[in-house]
């Protein structure tokens, strides 16, 4: 369907990610002439930040191309998708991170590493809720450079960052920018919400999708994901999933394949000011075993000349209204969903709801979502 003229669409990017090198460590591609007995003529303060990041995550980072299977008149085509994305190395085994979107339907991955060599990968896991995946190469561990971790729960906007990735194929690219801004929310295919996301304004474009960003230290504080763009190309507005939540959600699929989220049991709600009008209850789900009300449907049976027919109709007015999920007001469903995806299946969760003039906490206690 075309884009509005005036509307600013997302573009989903790919990108690869870095990780740490031992100190004195050369690109094996790329070998560098020795530095100068004394850097400090030759490049300023900023500079040397960048050479110091770029010398220690770009091999880290791999070029990822996909080959997917279309269909054309009676038979099936596998196109090839070159300089798809990139992604991140995780560890010595090959464990790879990128976005889902760059894998998602692939019959073929390749991974391209630093050192020129190419190695075919299988998918571990995806998470389409958030756009993550892991792939896996069988690649030698000596040519496997494992990204840092670092932690986004203390960024700053003004903070500077940057971003390593394949544009338009173009492999390792380093671009640099700050954080724009902090907790932007970015909707998915799935209907459901990242939080938490960076804003930057490091130029990401096609190709940039599952690289890292990158602080001063070199360590990973997210994965580039999208930018907002007219055109297709950067226009200095790029998102970055943080890696607080790369962090809670890897492990998961290296394990299981499968992020499994907590369920609270509560299968639709309405909208309104004061909250949300609980319409359907997962039968024999966490909610309705904690005594959380949603619609009644009364069955009726009415005489309609010689026949006896039954009708069903929905009662409203014993429906709960949710009005904060563990002491955190909730509005929307959205709002809903992130104060649940926060716990573990298992857990127990205070739901407040109001219900006939009072407001009352139910203790429910999270399945696992199936």
């Amino acid at each position: 369907m075309p884009t509005p003229r005036h509307a600013i669409r997302l573009l989903l990017l790919t990108a690869l990610a870095g990780a740490a090198v031992p100190e004195g460590q050369r690109l094996a591609a790329q070998p560098a002439a020795p530095p100068p007995a004394d850097e400090t003529r030759l490049f300023t303060p900023d500079e040397r930040t960048n050479i110091a990041v770029y010398d220690a995550v770009n091999r880290s980072v791999a070029n990822i191309n996909t080959k997917t299977t279309v269909p054309t008149g009676l038979f099936l085509l596998e196109v090839p998708s070159e300089g798809a994305g990139s992604g991140i190395v995780l560890d010595k085994s090959g464990h790879v991170l990128t976005n889902f979107h760059v894998v998602e339907g692939a019959k073929e991955i390749q991974v391209l590493l630093y050192d020129g060599s190419s190695h075919q990968a299988a998918l571990v896991g995806a998470d389409p809720a958030t756009d993550v995946a892991v792939i896996r190469v069988a690649a030698p561990p000596e040519v496997l450079v494992p990204v840092n971790f670092g932690t986004s729960s203390d960024l700053r906007v003004g903070q500077r960052v940057f971003a390593i990735g394949n544009p338009f194929g173009l492999e390792r690219t380093l671009t640099t920018g700050i954080i724009s801004s902090l907790n932007r929310s970015l909707p998915t295919r799935t209907g459901r919400t990242i939080k938490s996301i960076i804003q930057t304004d490091a130029a990401i474009n096609p190709g940039n999708s599952g690289g890292p960003l990158l602080d001063s230290s070199s360590r990973l504080i997210g994965m580039n994901t999208a930018i907002a763009s007219r055109t297709g190309q950067s226009s200095g507005v790029g998102f970055a999933i943080p890696v607080g939540t790369l962090a809670r959600i890897v492990p998961q699929l290296i394990q299981k394949g499968k992020v499994v989220r907590p369920d609270a049991g509560i299968a639709r709600v309405y909208q309104t000011d004061r909250g949300l009008v609980v319409a359907a209850l997962t039968p024999e789900g966490p909610a309705e075993r904690a005594g959380i009300r949603g619609f009644r449907v009364i069955r009726e049976r009415r005489r309609q000349g010689p026949f006896l027919a039954e009708f069903e109709r929905v009662d409203r007015t014993g429906a709960d209204l949710v009005v904060a999920v563990a002491g955190q007001a909730v509005k929307t469903a959205d709002d809903f969903l992130s104060a649940i995806d926060v716990k573990n299946p298992g857990d127990q969760v205070l739901i407040t709801v109001e219900r006939e003039g009072h407001r009352l906490d139910v203790p429910v206690v999270l399945d696992a979502e199936k």
